[in-house]
């Protein structure tokens, strides 16, 4: 399932977004998260909650208030719009009481947390798709570009993609 949230978040937020000052290391970190916290619930839990991307947005919006922090704003604000990815991926939305949590109760929300075996083939498959596209359309076979996706988490389209 790594394909499947790095390269589909990185995917969508870009298309979304086509924003070069976003970190998408931090965007793919932000996909990652909500998978790796309920990993030991063996389910979606907590972390595919909506109140959970809104704390994390939250959080990133307070950590960076201020006068002069409003590039560092831009730049974290990755690992929260990664995290909202994170839900759409993971379809966390088709499961009220997840998403929702806690409105429809307070005991912990359940669902599983990868879908079946043939939909998680698919997925990666859809995420090598993303990630071929993510090669080709930033031209990350230049060393240059791949040094500051690495070192600054910079993507910016490469002049024979345009």
């Amino acid at each position: 399932m790594l394909l499947w949230f790095v390269f589909g978040a990185i995917f969508g937020v870009w298309n979304v977004f086509q924003s070069p000052g976003l970190d998408f290391r931090l965007v793919a970190a932000g996909a990652l998260l909500p998978e790796l916290i309920d990993l030991p619930f063996g389910a979606q839990a907590y972390a595919h909650t909506l109140l959970a991307a809104i704390v994390v947005l939250t959080a990133t919006m307070l950590a960076t208030m201020g006068k002069g922090r409003r590039l560092l704003r831009r730049r974290v604000l990755g690992l929260a719009i990664g995290w909202f990815s994170a839900l759409v991926l993971s379809a966390a939305w088709s499961h009220k009481e997840v998403f929702w949590w806690p409105a429809f109760g307070v005991s912990r929300p359940d669902a599983a947390l990868f879908p079946a075996g043939p939909v998680v083939v698919g997925e990666e498959l859809l995420g090598l798709a993303a990630a071929w596209w993510t090669w080709t359309r930033f031209g990350l076979r230049d060393d240059a570009r791949r040094r500051a996706l690495v070192h600054a988490g910079r993507l910016t389209i490469a002049p024979e993609a345009e």
